[in-house]
């Protein structure tokens, strides 16, 4: 896990995960859950089960932002975690999608960090 991901969201993270929270939940709720998340321990999942409970399609290897990610994994670049909401019907990727689809390339079983709430 380490040798291609940071330790800890990177504070930018966290904004971009209250953007598209504000698409799929109120302001007021996208703002609690970015709380949250800032306190939430980081914790490790796959990424196929990542997958599975968010119900969203592996985007491929030539979209453009997975394709970046990937070259940072052989640049030996580290990745941010994932910021995840439980949600209704399915796991919410608030932050990360993009690199988790990479990370899906590298391996479906890698070990991934995230922050869950």
């Amino acid at each position: 896990m380490e040798a291609i991901w940071l330790k800890k969201p990177e504070e930018h993270d966290y904004p971009a995960a209250q953007d598209y929270l504000e698409l799929v939940m109120t302001t007021q709720a996208a703002k609690a859950k970015v709380s949250l998340l800032k306190k939430a321990p980081v914790i490790e999942k796959k990424a196929k089960d990542i997958f599975r409970a968010s119900k969203l399609p592996l985007l491929p290897k030539d979209n453009r932002h997975v394709g970046d990610n990937l070259k940072k994994f052989k640049k030996g670049k580290k990745l941010s975690p994932l910021l995840l909401v439980r949600g209704d019907e399915a796991l919410i990727i608030a932050d990360g999608y993009h690199r988790l689809c990479a990370s899906y390339y590298l391996s479906e079983d890698l070990v991934i960090p995230c922050k869950l709430v």
